[in-house]
């Protein structure tokens, strides 16, 4: 296309480099976008625009498209989303965490229980303090579902440990069905509990969601749909 149109006269051979070498830049860029996406391991790709703010009023959308601007990033700040399941908190952390990676911001997602598995599996092997500098790099880690199960001691103290490696370093996503009052629970023991949450809290964002769970959002809608016809 550039050959003919520099034939043609149309336009200039530097123009055509130029527009050319735009274009190549342009494309890497891309690319690398996907690359930073792909490997940051999420769920689902579900961006902001993909949210139901209408369905879950609890929730500042003004609050969380802030959070879009990624300042939380630069300041090393935290985001916990806290709820019952279903309200929508791994799709916002989800949807946070593609932003992030877009920027090329070091991103990845992982379940709770998951990192923690890989964690333990480390300190058997006697690996652990690699694992812990691996998942403390990420300039944002997100961390999905603490509390939903509880963990042991062992346990414990190693995420006590990641959590204190990142603090004032890097941003850590969390998301949790389970009351910060009730962390002692998940954690066996409230002292351990409340120094992990002192880290967390400190320079943080708190998004609390109250309302119903998206999962049963159409159930809900078929047994009314189906009430109205009888």
């Amino acid at each position: 296309m550039y050959l003919n149109l520099i034939k043609s006269g149309e336009k200039s051979v530097i123009d055509a480099l130029y527009e050319l070498s735009n274009l190549e830049i342009k494309s890497k860029q891309e690319k690398a976008i996907l690359a930073c996406v792909k490997v940051a391991n999420f769920p689902f790709l579900k961006e902001l625009d993909d949210f139901d703010f209408e369905f879950q009023p609890s929730i500042n959308k003004q609050e969380i498209l802030d959070l879009k601007s990624l300042r939380f990033v630069e300041n090393n700040e935290n985001i916990l989303f806290v709820g019952t399941p279903g309200v929508g908190k791994t799709h916002l952390a989800t949807a946070i965490g593609i932003e992030c990676a877009k920027h090329r911001y070091s991103t990845y997602f992982i379940h709770f229980q998951e990192l923690m598995s890989q964690l333990k599996k480390a300190l058997a092997e006697n690996r652990l303090e690699i694992r812990l500098k691996h998942f403390s790099k990420y300039k944002v880690l997100i961390i999905d579902e603490v509390g939903y199960l509880p963990i042991d001691t062992d346990a414990s103290n190693i995420f006590f440990q990641l959590i204190s490696k990142r603090y004032e370093k890097h941003s850590t996503i969390i998301t949790t069905n389970m009351p910060f009052s009730n962390w002692a629970e998940v954690f066996g023991s409230a002292t351990l509990a409340n120094a992990i949450l002192d880290r967390l809290l400190h320079h943080s964002h708190v998004i609390s969601i109250k309302g119903p769970s998206y999962r049963l959002k159409s159930k809900v809608e078929y047994f009314n749909s189906s009430s109205n016809a009888s």
